[in-house]
């Protein structure tokens, strides 16, 4: 684990990125923002960020790379609960807790900015917008895991393959990441399968079926869409939409 310096500037971090799409921020809001943050970490590939059981007080930003947030069982299986893009936070559910109750592993290298969580809780107070998008970024976390559980408790292998490219390129669409139709999977087959809840093999037999369907094509790592309409059909796909931030009511 390395640590270096903040960015000079956040307004194209994917975090910021995010957050401008439920709250105005100006530039003193963002540098606010920046004055927080202590550092930028490096989390090189296979490392562990957050160790389940252990305390964790810090919010992340990821700027770069992917994660997986997993509860790992006694028999040594692993449920993926997760994926982390860039502009997700580390730290959230974690840091709300005594303890961390799940485990945050880096796919891939990862660089975050970092802050305190008491530290970001003082900037909700001054500047009340950055609470209130986080709340609205937490309720988007909370629906995406009510999806997965319907995900591996009844949707069939097929569907649950299908919802989880839809889920993802429009996560990597909603920060420049991916293209209308077509974007670049970031994860391996494994961990595919552990969101999912299948084998690996099983997982490749649900690939191909989607090809033969001719719903989606594949070549190297790109996913490509080629019926959007019956894909999201088969996978019972409802885009998200948040209702925007009420803007405050001031006084005539």
């Amino acid at each position: 684990m390395a640590a270096s310096s903040p960015r000079n500037a956040l307004e194209q971090h994917p975090f910021v990125v995010r957050l401008l799409q439920h709250v105005a921020l100006g530039a003193a809001d963002i540098k606010r923002l920046e004055d927080i943050i202590h550092g930028e970490l490096l989390i090189h590939k296979r490392r562990d960020l957050i160790a389940d059981g252990y305390e964790y007080r810090k919010l992340c930003f990821v700027r770069d790379g992917y994660a997986v947030r997993y509860k790992l069982l006694r028999n040594g299986k692993r449920q993926i609960l997760n994926v982390i893009l860039p502009g997700d936070i580390v730290g959230l559910p974690g840091s709300f807790y005594e303890r961390a109750v799940y485990a945050v592993t880096a796919i891939s290298d990862l660089h975050m900015q970092v802050c305190s969580l008491d530290d970001f809780v003082q900037l909700a107070y001054e500047r009340p917008q950055y609470g209130l998008a986080l709340a609205w970024i937490a309720v988007q976390e909370a629906t995406t895991y009510a999806e997965h559980v319907i995900d591996v408790g009844r949707r069939a292998p097929i569907e649950r393959l299908a919802h989880f490219l839809l889920e993802l390129h429009a996560r990597l669409r909603a920060i420049g990441l991916a293209e209308k139709t077509y974007f670049t999977l970031p994860f391996s087959q494994e961990v595919i399968a552990d969101v999912l809840g299948l084998s690996v093999p099983h997982l490749n037999r649900m690939m191909q079926r989607l090809r033969a369907e001719k719903l989606i094509a594949t070549s190297d790592r790109v996913v490509e869409f080629l019926d959007s309409s019956a894909l999201q059909a088969l996978a019972q796909y409802q885009p998200l939409a948040p209702v925007p931030i009420p803007s405050p009511v001031r006084p005539i």
